[in-house]
């Protein structure tokens, strides 16, 4: 299969531990068979290579995530970089044209699109394949997953197909109705629309270049920009004839708030945190290194990290959004494809961050024009390069740099160390990067 992954949002109805950097769908909550932890994105990516270890996967997404995808799944799937963001039609359209101008994919090939964050079985990725069938037999030019509702959900559009079989002609398309619409549009037979989609290369490079002027990717991505913001939905789905739905009665969730969530959590617990017998349908999340102990509680959710804290009944944590606009948004914690960061303190003149490199990675050669550095490396070794000289660093080593000189660490195996910037003016847009040759 050829998979789109739709990676997109900035969470924060799942605020304090996604923001602009750490989207929902790279939360490690969902723990494995070997006791870790894996997020939204790597339980989605290990689900498809079961279902098809050969699956070409590319995940549509904004420039700041890149680096979270590359430190959660490694180099082994392919990314469609949106310069900014322009909704789902824009970003599918760059989407295709990369798998077709990059990848080299034949045109007359199935791509199978879908969001990259639900909650699913593996029965969900056997239906994409049944989808990808159904899109290569050409009796339609899309073929939809529609999911069979569970309840008068306002917060999906909904599909409704001409009859009750398993693969059925939709019949039109309503979008987000109040919820006694909603209720009506079952009774008539209505799926939720999911947002899943299958179509053949040539089909969607065709509309992209009948909507938009471009001649190839990287004249679409040069151009991106300036495209005009608007869905899939609008752009193509509700225009076109010949569609198809297959229906999808499996386990499927949109965890797009602390009450979906928590729902799927296997454990109450994650992180360091201890509840008394008298709570009930509590939930506790604590990325920090202290504990958390809640007593005599129900139907709260308890969310912990460096960005705050959330303390919030289940219900009324679905309205978190517009409270976390006000808040001051630093990001104090973020995947890179080099490790980590996790801000520790933050005064008027410094700035103390806790830094993980992952072995063989270094940060970029860089320097800084308004504030010093200081490393002390506490564990692990590698090797600093400043100003074009190299030294070994090992745990205890103290590494000082001024204003305005190159620098960089390369760490041999995992390394850690913790970064003190100093400064008036200290600002992530104060990095001023170089190209590096070393061994």
């Amino acid at each position: 299969m050829n998979i789109v992954l739709l990676s997109g949002g900035s969470g924060k109805r799942l605020w304090p531990l996604s923001n602009d950097v750490r989207s929902k769908q790279f939360i490690k909550i969902f723990r494995t068979e070997d006791g870790s932890y894996e997020s939204m994105v790597q339980r989605v990516c290990r689900q498809i290579r079961k279902a098809d270890a050969s699956a070409l996967v590319t995940i549509a997404t904004s420039k700041t995530q890149v680096s979270a995808i590359h430190n959660q799944l490694g180099e082994g799937v392919g990314i469609s970089v949106e310069p900014c963001r322009r909704d789902t039609f824009p970003a599918i359209a760059l989407a295709v044209a990369y798998l077709a101008d990059v990848k080299g994919i034949d045109p007359q090939e199935v791509v199978v699109v879908c969001p990259v964050d639900p909650y699913v079985g593996d029965d969900y990725f056997e239906a994409l394949k049944e989808l990808e069938r159904l899109a290569a037999g050409g009796e339609a030019n899309l073929a939809l997953m529609g999911i069979e509702p569970t309840y008068p959900s306002e917060k999906y559009g909904y599909i409704i197909p001409e009859n009750e079989e398993n693969v059925a002609t939709v019949s039109t398309f309503k979008e987000k109705p109040d919820a006694a619409t909603a209720a009506e549009y079952i009774r008539k037979g209505a799926l939720w629309n999911g947002g899943v989609f299958a179509f053949r290369l040539k089909y969607m490079l065709d509309k992209a270049h009948e909507l938009i002027d471009f001649t190839d990717y990287h004249d679409l991505f040069a151009k991106y920009d300036t495209l005009t913001s608007i869905s899939f939905d609008y752009a193509v789905v509700e225009k076109e004839a010949k569609i198809q739905v297959l229906r999808f009665s499996g386990q499927w969730k949109d965890l797009g708030t602390w009450n979906t969530l928590t729902e799927a959590m296997e454990e109450n617990v994650v992180g360091d945190a201890v509840m008394n017998e008298t709570c009930e349908n509590v939930h506790v999340i604590n990325e920090l290194n202290v504990p958390v102990l809640a007593m005599g509680l129900h139907d709260v959710v308890i969310s912990a990290s460096p960005e705050g804290i959330l303390v919030s009944d289940k219900e009324q944590s679905s309205y978190i959004k517009p409270f976390v606009d006000g808040l001051d948004q630093r990001v104090m914690f973020a995947e890179k494809s080099w490790g980590s960061f996790r801000v520790m303190d933050v005064e008027e003149e410094s700035l103390t961050i806790k830094v993980t490199l992952k072995a063989g990675h270094r940060m970029n050669y860089h320097s800084h024009r308004n504030r010093d550095e200081v490393w002390v490396v506490t564990s692990g070794t590698g090797r600093t390069i400043v100003d074009g000289m190299e030294q070994e660093v090992r745990a205890g080593d103290v590494i000082t740099m001024q204003a305005g000189c190159r620098h960089t660490i390369i760490a041999e195996g995992e390394l850690k160390l913790v970064e003190i910037q100093l400064g008036r003016e200290i600002s992530v847009h104060d990095k001023q990067k170089y190209e590096l040759e070393y061994d």
